[in-house]
């Protein structure tokens, strides 16, 4: 009987249990019910090895590798471990060992049972496994690893150790199609982890791979994948590849922090091998100068058209004729684009065709100006109490979020990464706010002008009306003269202020540290191989440029951007878009009243009946108007001067932040939120001497009057204007 017992633990049928391992009834009479018990627990046990065993050699017919692997791994864990305690089992009863046999002819069930008993709860944790596999058609090697660690993660030391040897199985296998993809650029038939075009499949990567990890392996199979693919005159050296594969083997994905560092690692080897050999030094020069052009609206005369045209488009959409379609379509701004570019310099520039702006909200109906009462006070209360909350301003151009992105194609995308062109396109969004703001304040205050010479033609030097009339007249005149003067002053110098000290300086910058390269930056790897390529040759005299050193350059190129154009600091773009708001308001009034604050003589309204000696209701009603816009931006602006010499007083300016190394998920492009989480590195801005310089030079321009230092003066000419 004992052999026969034997025999059911090793896998073998037998008729002491029935088809469903209950003990056959024919025994029953003739065992104790001790030994009842401690049969049925062994039948059980042996019950669970043989289900095991059944769904491996199901399971291994599967087409996945993976899947296969698995059940390798089960078999050959269970032959060594388990099996092999059935065999040692059987020896150590013919040796009539004494732990086994009693007085060398008595076997207790309850020894049998005590050998195999620590197997339970692995053959439960197992059957589960099996039925679970089963359950799926189709196992990705991502959820397939992430089930098996989150199933190791136990406190069973033996069910920890088995399914941690089984996960790491999986993983070898996962890391064999990874050195595949990374080394040599070639991608599997069969359960492959990325597309064609070296987009990363659903399901292919654990869930302990960073996304930042992910980004990488994708940009380094692309690049390696289409450098064999065109077979490029220069190819990744053996050498170089070997290496790669050596430092693969060293790591699995479930050591999170050293697997991204060999990824990190390779990234940086295969992109100072690019940067030497395929991405030219005339290619970057040429993407950076297109950026700052269109992005940065270094090409002034094309910027102005473009807002031009898209303010002409919003109006022709509302002003269409019924049954004409009178949305706005990405197909209608990219138009709007090309039609910009005529009779200007971009004109003819190649690197326009890779603009494309895009409607995240889909199609949209045009929008006007709103004539809402932004107060001033709620406003600041507001900033005060929620003072890191996000600014956004890619509405502004268009009324909805529009974001302007940038095509990057191969090799190019190799400099540019997504989270940059983010940047790019939120500072897009800044610049163009601030631009067409201005634009129109400029608009506003040409109108006033036509009018007044129109008036001054029937009136002579005075306004019309009564001589009470006229005295209300003129100083709502001089007060709407006032308010746009204001306006378009603080517009001018900001702009002023971004444009030549911010981006101006630091696009030159930019041109010089890539044409001459500093000395202390000349490590390189793989400098030998500079001569070979002489679109990265460096000049005499000159060091060598390597990519790592040229990413940092461009990454701190935008930090700057970001901190001298006050991006980083949420209070100031909070009251800036305020003021923006405000002046939109006041433009959008004057349309409203037909391109004057004043009325005209003749208006309903403009006297008031009865012909008595009183101020017009009409003229009262545009003065409370005016006057309630005048306040609102004066406490703005005070509030915006605070601010910044606080900023410059009391806060470090450390924007800083790896934009080549940050990937931005789960937030919209082109929000401002997302400057604000990339740019969060804990450690000084590169040059923040110098950025400090600029503001407190827009300090002193916002100042030259002493208009802000002393409140009380201002305060007083407002008073007297009331």
């Amino acid at each position: 009987m004992i052999a026969e017992i034997l025999l059911v633990l090793a896998g073998h049928s037998s008729s002491i249990f029935t088809a469903d391992h209950i003990i056959n009834p024919a025994f029953r009479p003739l065992l104790h019910p001790g030994e009842e018990q401690c049969l049925q627990a062994v039948g059980r046990i042996a019950a669970r090895y043989r289900g095991i065993k059944k769904a491996c050699f199901t399971l291994t017919r599967s087409q996945s590798r993976y899947i296969c692997a698995l059940c390798a791994t089960l078999n050959q864990i269970l032959k060594d471990e388990y099996e092999g305690l059935v065999v040692e089992t059987e020896a150590k009863l013919l040796r009539r060992d004494p732990e086994l046999v009693a007085r060398g002819s008595f076997v207790p069930l309850t020894a049998i049972l005590a050998i195999f008993s620590g197997w339970e709860s692995p053959f439960i944790a197992l059957e589960s496994l099996m039925e679970h596999l089963e359950s799926q058609d189709e196992w990705r090697p991502g959820p397939l690893i992430d089930m098996l660690m989150a199933r190791s993660k136990t406190g069973t030391s033996r069910i920890a150790d088995i399914l941690s040897r089984l996960s790491t199985a999986v993983q070898r296998i996962w890391r064999a199609q990874l050195a595949a993809l990374l080394v040599h650029g070639s991608i599997a038939a069969a359960d492959p982890l990325a597309s064609e075009d070296y987009v990363l499949l659903e399901g292919s990567m654990p869930a302990c791979v960073s996304p930042q990890t992910r980004e990488s392996i994708m940009y380094v199979g692309r690049a390696i994948g289409t450098v064999k693919h065109k077979r490029w005159a220069y190819q990744i050296p053996r050498e170089q590849a070997f290496q790669h594969a050596q430092l693969l083997d060293t790591v699995l994905p479930e050591d999170k922090y050293r697997f991204d560092s060999v990824i990190g690692q390779i990234r940086t080897n295969v992109s100072e091998w690019l940067w030497l050999h395929v991405l030219t030094r005339k290619d970057v020069e040429e993407a950076v100068v297109s950026l700052a052009n269109y992005f940065l609206l270094r090409n002034g005369e094309f910027c102005l058209a473009l807002i031009r045209d898209i303010e002409k488009l919003k109006v022709s959409r509302l002003t269409t004729r019924t049954g004409v379609p009178s949305m706005i379509k990405e197909q209608d701004l990219n138009l709007a684009l090309l039609r910009a570019s005529l009779s200007t310099t971009a004109q003819h520039d190649p690197s326009l065709l890779k603009l494309k702006f895009k409607l995240p909200s889909g199609p949209i109906r045009p929008l006007l100006p709103s004539f809402s009462k932004a107060g001033s006070k709620s406003f600041l209360s507001s900033v005060n109490s929620n003072p890191n909350e996000a600014t956004s301003f890619d509405d502004v151009l268009l009324g909805t979020s529009l974001l302007l992105t940038y095509d990057t194609t191969w090799p190019l995308d190799l400099f540019l990464h997504p989270s940059e062109l983010q940047v790019y396109s939120a500072l897009f969004g800044y610049l163009s706010s601030v631009r067409k703001t201005q634009t129109r304040i400029h608009g506003c205050w040409t109108s006033l002008s036509n009018a007044q010479r129109a008036r001054r033609r029937w009136t002579g030097l005075g306004e019309g009306g009564t001589a009470e009339d006229l005295m209300v007249r003129q100083q709502l005149l001089r007060f709407g003269w006032g308010v746009v003067r204001n306006m378009g002053w603080f517009l001018d110098t900001l702009l002023e202020y971004v444009m030549v000290d911010v981006v101006d300086l630091e696009f030159r910058g930019l041109k010089d540290s890539i044409a001459r390269p500093a000395q202390e930056r000349s490590e390189s790897v793989g400098r030998e191989g500079a001569a070979t390529h002489h679109g990265n040759v460096a000049p005499p005299g000159h060091a060598h440029l390597d990519f790592t050193t040229l990413r940092n350059i461009h990454t701190t190129y935008l930090e700057r951007l970001v901190a001298g154009c006050l991006l980083s600091h949420s209070s100031l773009t909070a009251i800036l878009r305020s003021i923006l708001e405000i002046c939109e308001r006041f433009v959008a009034q004057v349309e409203r009243w037909g391109g004057d604050v004043l009325p005209a003589l003749l208006f309903e309204g403009s006297l008031t009946d009865g012909g008595h000696d009183r101020v017009g209701a009409l003229v009262q009603e545009r003065f409370r108007v005016v006057s309630e816009i005048d306040k609102s931006l004066h406490e703005l602006l005070e509030s915006f001067y605070q601010q910044l010499t606080l900023m410059t007083s009391y806060q470090p300016f450390t924007a800083a932040g790896d934009v080549s190394r940050s990937v931005l998920i789960n937030t919209s492009i082109g929000n401002a939120s997302t400057l604000q989480r990339t740019f969060a590195r804990g450690k000084g801005l590169e040059g923040e001497g110098e950025v400090r310089r600029h503001v407190e030079q827009l300090l002193l321009r916002l100042d030259f009057n002493g208009r802000f230092s002393k409140p009380n003066v201002l305060a007083e000419g407002v008073d007297e204007c009331h």
